[in-house]
């Protein structure tokens, strides 16, 4: 099973949530409630996954780091 971080904010202005995976360029979505945006982005993530490679792969050598910074 591959796990990826994601990044969710809400939707002030049109409600909802929008959600992205940094880790695969352009890989987002959205959904009117946080359980359906992070349903739609494991549906993103497989698509994203299986555009790319032609299929799930087992293991991804992905170096990311979340770093939380203060300004």
């Amino acid at each position: 099973m591959l796990k990826f971080n994601v990044f969710v904010e809400e939707d002030k202005e049109d409600g909802g949530y929008v959600i992205e995976c940094p880790a695969l360029p352009g890989c987002a979505s959205q959904g009117d409630t946080l359980e359906e945006a992070i349903d739609n982005i494991k549906e993103a993530i497989r698509g994203w996954l299986k555009a790319e490679y032609g299929e799930i792969p087992d293991k991804l050598d992905i170096k990311q780091q979340v770093l939380e910074i203060a300004v």
